[in-house]
């Protein structure tokens, strides 16, 4: 396995999805490969499996493989890419919303404050505000709202009102300045824990990670053939609101039925094995209507 990334509840996704050797399916949030490998693996060579990334630095990982179709895109753009590629509908959809460990581990990009590094947390660097943007510009009141609402950081209004006061004096361009400007707000029996949400909280305003799921459930339903099968993989709370929720709503309307009434969690061995998979939840859905072609 590629330790660009570990892929996370990879047994209990394959599993869920039910491949199918002349399937076609799509992997939305392709990162370091690891579920699309396990996919491929399964697919006869009629099969076909699109692969979507807004970052170039995975797909420039895509396996050189006849059977795969990459997409350079948001996972928002769902539907519009299973068009272009010349599919009506998909047998089966996976989004897994981790950040990979190639994102976290590589200090340029500034998603991690391990490293001190320009602060930018794009997952794809040629599109909207950075990090480094947003805490220059944003009022005080929007910074502490998406500290608060993506962050869930009980002080939010303190750690807004110090990045606003040192900005006043100089710029915050580096993950080493926001962390210094912020540090009368860091508790210190519980730094990693408070900077980790700090950085989650911006990393989600940077990329409109909630927007964009907000809008890629109902398309990732739409794709799916009568019988095809949703999984997602979430990794905080706000996540597995939005997503629990949309799959409610599919289901009232009719579209969907949930598979697993609760999410399905990783094992004790999983965590240890990979302690970024001890908040991993995945639910599944099936669409709705006659069987499987």
């Amino acid at each position: 396995m590629s330790l660009y990334h570990i892929p996370v509840l990879l047994h209990e996704t394959i599993s869920a999805l039910e491949v199918k050797p002349d399937g076609v399916y799509v992997d939305a949030t392709f990162g370091g490969g690891g579920h699309s490998r396990a996919i491929l693996e399964r697919l006869s060579p009629k099969g076909r499996l699109i692969v979507m990334d807004q970052d170039s630095d995975a797909l420039a990982n895509v396996p050189q493989d006849d059977r795969v179709l990459p997409a350079h895109a948001n996972f928002r753009f769902i539907h519009n890419f299973v068009r272009y590629h010349g599919f009506e509908r998909v047998d089966g959809i996976l989004a897994d919303l981790g950040v990979s460990s190639h994102q976290f581990d590589t200090g340029e990009r500034g998603f991690s404050f391990r490293f001190d590094a320009e602060l930018d947390m794009r997952m794809n660097p040629q599109a909207g505000l950075s990090a480094k943007e947003i805490v220059n510009s944003y009022p005080a009141a929007d910074l502490e709202r998406l500290f608060r609402d993506y962050g869930e950081i009980p002080n939010a209004g303190s750690v807004a009102s110090l990045i606003c006061r040192f900005r006043g004096e100089t710029p915050i361009e580096t993950t080493g300045q926001l962390c210094e400007a912020i540090a009368k707000a860091t508790p210190n029996f519980a730094e990693h824990k408070f900077l980790a949400k700090v950085f989650q909280a911006l990393r989600i305003e940077v990329n409109s990670e909630m927007t964009a799921l907000e809008k890629f459930i109902p398309m990732a339903v739409r794709s799916l053939a009568p019988g095809g099968v949703l999984a997602v993989i979430t990794y905080h709370s706000l996540e597995d609101r939005i997503v629990k929720n949309a799959i409610r709503d599919a289901q009232t309307e009719g579209l969907v039925k949930k598979v697993n009434s609760k999410p399905i969690l990783p094992g004790e061995q999983e965590i240890s094995d990979n302690t970024r998979a001890r908040s991993a939840k995945l639910r599944v859905a099936r669409k709705n209507g006659e069987e499987k072609r």
